[in-house]
């Protein structure tokens, strides 16, 4: 699939050497031996979230001598035999494998001129932040815009501490278990991308038409993203300036703050309370979508991201939950190393760390996780010769899905 054209000697062997530092390994890209069990089931992501807690929660319970609550759950439960290292891996890879940004991207053209009458002047002030940060990274210099991009990059995940407290009593569990591997990423403007992420011996794909946001994952099979389509969260990590500038276009201006040794501008985005029920499925009720940008002051440039996304699982009969359940889950990404290519400034690497944090609304206990991606750019090439929008069409059976949930 991938079209280089005829590209410079010294880019096509900077690729070949990039391909002979890969371990060969085998992939997991059918469906995987240790959940046959569960038949035809599909879960979400919430739900393999929600399972890992359980399970890490029941080893708490069984290291203090008490008895285990693991099985309070028999709808949502998953094959218990499964090692803890490949529970880890599918928990990062759910989480931080192709997270999505919380609204879809504006298709007005951030860079024409602003009219600021009757314009809040937090949203002003976004406006004149975002044209720094085009001008910045080049984008107000190029006469034309990127028809596509290729892009290569290495990962390194790693599943850090659990925290489980219950009242005065704060346990911790786990160890530092990590994996490496490295992605492909295609994108097409506007909304059109497909990313291929091999990490610990498992790939995942996903992809967007344009239309529909779909996901694979050895454990979870093939679905579409519910909601409105939007856009890939590694893309707007610097290497799509056009795009998070365009994703920030209806932001307000929350001030400043320091990151590190720099003086940020800091943005909000948010998804509308419609945006965010569509989202919402079965007992999983998405609260709330929201979006940060910090803007170095100094270099107009975008060096941190954070997101927090809230779900609250409703109590049902079916599930057996003691009491309503919220997970939040927060990812903060540091964006760095930015080089030129083609005129634009890409950001070449950066670090990602990730949270979720489960609670409720009753009982005193609560569970929070820490993990971490390290993320690093190889190769960015765009406009590469004969990519066409017949390499994002969605799988076969998303679009028979589709097909059958239309009137």
């Amino acid at each position: 699939m991938i079209i280089m054209g005829s590209r410079s000697a010294t880019r096509t062997r900077k690729q070949q050497r990039w391909c002979t530092q890969q371990t060969l390994t085998p992939l997991m890209e059918g469906p995987d031996p240790d959940m046959q069990e569960e038949g035809t089931k599909k879960e979400s992501s919430w739900e393999l979230i929600r399972e890992w807690f359980r399970i890490q929660k029941g080893i708490s319970s069984s290291t203090n001598n008490n008895i285990s609550i693991s099985s309070s759950s028999s709808l949502y439960s998953t094959n218990n035999n499964i090692p803890s290292k490949r529970q880890d891996l599918r928990l990062l890879l759910g989480v931080l494998g192709c997270p999505l940004a919380p609204i879809p991207l504006v298709n007005d053209q951030i860079h024409d001129r602003i009219h600021i009458k009757d314009i809040p002047i937090e949203t002003s002030s976004a406006h004149y932040i975002i044209q720094q940060y085009l001008a910045a990274t080049g984008c107000l210099k190029q006469q034309k815009s990127a028809k596509n991009m290729y892009a290569t990059g290495m990962v390194k995940m790693v599943c850090c501490e659990t925290e489980i407290s219950s009242g005065k009593n704060v346990k911790s569990l786990g160890t530092r278990s990590g994996e490496s591997g490295c992605f492909v990423l295609w994108q097409m403007l506007p909304g059109m991308w497909s990313l291929e992420l091999v990490v610990g011996g498992n790939k995942v794909v996903a992809g967007s038409d344009g239309k529909t946001v779909w996901r694979h994952t050895p454990w979870l099979g093939t679905h579409a993203a519910k909601g409105p389509q939007r856009p890939l969260r590694r893309i707007i990590q610097g290497l799509d300036p056009k795009s998070t500038a365009s994703l920030f276009a209806k932001a307000q201006c929350l001030g400043e703050k320091r990151i590190g040794d720099d003086e940020c501008f800091v943005l909000k985005v948010a998804a509308d309370r419609a945006a965010v029920m569509e989202r919402s499925e079965g007992p999983a009720e998405v609260i709330r979508h929201v979006l940060y940008g910090y803007f170095c002051q100094k270099s107009g440039l975008l060096i941190y991201l954070e997101d927090s996304h809230l779900t609250r699982v409703l109590h049902t009969p079916e599930n057996n939950n003691v009491d309503t359940v919220y997970w939040e889950t927060t990812i903060g990404s540091s964006i760095g190393d930015y080089r030129d290519v083609d005129g634009l400034l890409i950001a070449h690497q950066g670090r990602s760390i990730a949270t979720v944090f489960r609670f409720g609304e009753v009982s005193m206990q609560h569970s929070r996780t820490r993990m971490e991606e390290i993320w690093s750019i190889d190769d960015v090439v765009f406009n590469v010769p004969g990519l066409s929008m017949d390499y994002f069409i969605p799988p076969a059976d998303i679009i028979d899905n589709q097909q059958n949930l239309s009137p």
